[in-house]
């Protein structure tokens, strides 16, 4: 299940994601704002992942 989250963002980044929603490059600017989120958490994710795998938590 998909949780809702509130964010501010600056006029221009919101008129450019409207923009590529009316050049049909996304749905709508929450597809949009999902995507981008999506391809940070993919790039990031494996770093983070991979820094724990580092620590070791024997004693």
């Amino acid at each position: 299940m998909m949780q809702r989250i509130t964010l501010r963002l600056p006029e221009q980044q919101i008129s450019l994601l409207q923009q590529m929603v009316d050049a049909g490059e996304y749905p709508s600017t929450s597809e949009a704002v999902r995507a981008a989120v999506r391809e940070l958490v993919e790039k990031r994710a494996s770093r983070i992942i991979k820094d724990n795998d580092q620590v070791s938590f024997k004693v």
